[in-house]
């Protein structure tokens, strides 16, 4: 039975205290380092998109629906099961170890073995020496997933946000380097490879790791159970949300299937960059409040509140400025993008808000809310795309509108019983970030009707500022305490642990 939440009642005890300093300080390392990653990782984006062409990148996004749908048997979800679990010891982190460099090297034997069945699929021979060629991602996954557990279970990221943001130069020189270079698209495929060689070296040496791999699995079900359920979840994450490529990739050619990819591709970056350091605090944190017996529902509704209040306003902005934002930072040729993005962005807040939902069922020992979620967008999604995909790239957008909601709806429905928030609690808390974005949404379209012509990026700019300028005005005019506490979970100061924990 669910409870109304407090809404402005402090924890006063000095361990809710450091509790609410240590949460604040991951999310600044997480967050501000991946922010500065993703400036990085777009600059070299943007470049490299204006070099390559649509055809390459619909090779790649070929490419990367094999590999995502083989990687959710990798076994990350072993290493989570360290995050939960109240007590570890050096044997059972080595059985983890263990499990994952045998994930690891059975996926790319896998991966490429079934690389010419996937290059007849698509009917694209150079499908198969792509395939090959990434699959030693996969060996670089234990040294990745171990230490990023370890390091996350202490709820320490100052490191991890180190390594993002190398990883970032990494990866984008190592993109633009080559594409200059004229290597088409061979420029994606070493770019996620040479990430990936910098994230595991990096990661390894931050946490110290020096346990040896423990291939004796025995004593270890409770790991194999609780990595299980979500390595299911993980499965049906994957169906749906390589579904569209999965369908499409036969009946589209090509270069349309490079234009909705990059189209999705752009769209995620605010939810696919942004939302998973959220994410990786926010497990961890609700672990430890629930390990103590500490209620979750303020924290859970004010992480939504946060992710509200940024995604929104800049999902609906992409939405009334998409051909400006093309132009700009894609040129004339991926003009076909415009009426892609456009639709898009309208589905992506509630994705948003529902990718969030998930660390606080687990967090409580309930995957099984998880894998029910990730069934129906299981089966949501791919029966939409289904549908669509005869439409066009525009027939998957429409099953985006109808998808993004209907799950976010069956998650909540789920979710808010299981840690006792009332759906009015959070609704009362998502509609000062409605009101704004509509007010932004009404002036920008105004001042967007009556600008003369002019080159693409003035039009942005102008647009962009407008925009922001609305939003923050609308919020501080009728809602000012949103924006005072919002800054407030990430000033860097002593905390009052109301600051971090309970919604005002």
């Amino acid at each position: 039975m669910t409870q109304e939440v407090p809404l402005s009642a402090p924890y006063e005890d000095g361990d809710d205290a450091g509790f609410a300093m240590r949460v604040r300080s991951a999310l600044a390392w997480r967050w501000g380092t991946q922010v500065f990653a993703q400036l990085i990782t777009w600059a070299s984006t943007f470049a490299v998109i204006r070099i390559l062409t649509p055809a390459d990148y619909g090779l790649f996004a070929m490419t990367q629906a094999v590999l995502t749908a083989l990687a959710f048997l990798n076994g990350y979800s072993f290493a989570t099961s360290l995050i939960q679990a109240k007590e570890i010891d050096d044997r059972r982190v080595g059985q983890v170890f263990g499990m994952l460099i045998v994930a690891g090297v059975g996926l790319a034997i896998v991966q490429s073995l079934f690389a010419p069945v996937a290059a007849a699929y698509y009917g694209q021979p150079m499908v198969e020496d792509m395939l090959r060629v990434q699959a030693v991602i996969f060996l670089a996954t234990p040294f990745i997933a171990l230490p990023s557990a370890l390091l996350a279970r202490r709820i320490e990221f100052r490191n991890q946000g180190l390594v993002n943001l190398l990883c970032a130069v990494v990866g984008a020189s190592t993109a633009l380097i080559l594409a200059l270079g004229g290597s088409g698209v061979w420029a994606l495929v070493f770019a996620p490879i040479a990430m990936a060689a910098a994230r595991a070296i990096g990661l390894t040496i931050s946490a110290k790791l020096l346990v040896k791999p423990v291939f004796d699995f025995r004593g270890a079900w409770d790991i194999v159970s609780f990595g299980g359920a979500l390595t299911l979840c993980q499965f049906l994450w994957i169906v749906q949300s390589q579904s569209d490529v999965l369908i499409a990739g036969p009946a589209f050619s090509p270069g349309d299937l490079g234009i909705y990819t990059t189209s999705l591709f752009l769209v995620l970056i605010i939810t696919g960059k942004f939302i998973p350091p959220i994410n990786e605090v926010l497990f961890p944190a609700l672990s430890e409040l629930a390990k103590t017996g500490r209620p979750l529902a303020p924290f859970f509704i004010r992480t939504l509140r946060t992710v509200a209040l940024v995604t929104a306003p800049l999902y609906i902005g992409l939405a009334l400025t998409a051909e400006a934002t093309v132009l700009t930072i894609a040129g004339d040729k991926w003009a076909d993008m415009i009426p892609i993005i456009a639709g898009l962005t309208l589905a992506m807040p509630f994705f948003a808000l529902q990718i969030v939902c998930s660390p606080a069922t687990n967090a409580i020992g309930k995957p099984r809310i998880y894998v029910a979620t990730s069934t129906a967008g299981a089966i949501l999604f791919p029966a939409a795309f289904l549908i669509g995909v005869s439409s066009g790239p525009m027939g998957l957008v429409h099953a985006w509108w109808f998808t993004a909601p209907a799950l976010l709806a069956i998650t909540l429905a789920l979710t808010l019983p299981a840690i006792e928030v009332r759906i009015g609690d959070l609704l009362k808390q998502l509609f000062p970030v409605a009101v704004a974005c509509a007010l932004m949404a009404a002036v920008v379209t105004a001042v967007k009707s009556v600008l003369p012509e002019m080159a693409a990026p003035f039009e942005l700019a102008i647009l962009a500022a407008t925009g922001g300028v609305t939003y923050g005005a609308a919020l501080w005019m009728l809602w000012p305490h949103i924006l005072t506490e919002t800054w407030a979970m990430l000033r860097s100061r002593k905390a009052n642990p109301a600051d971090v924990v309970t919604p005002a």
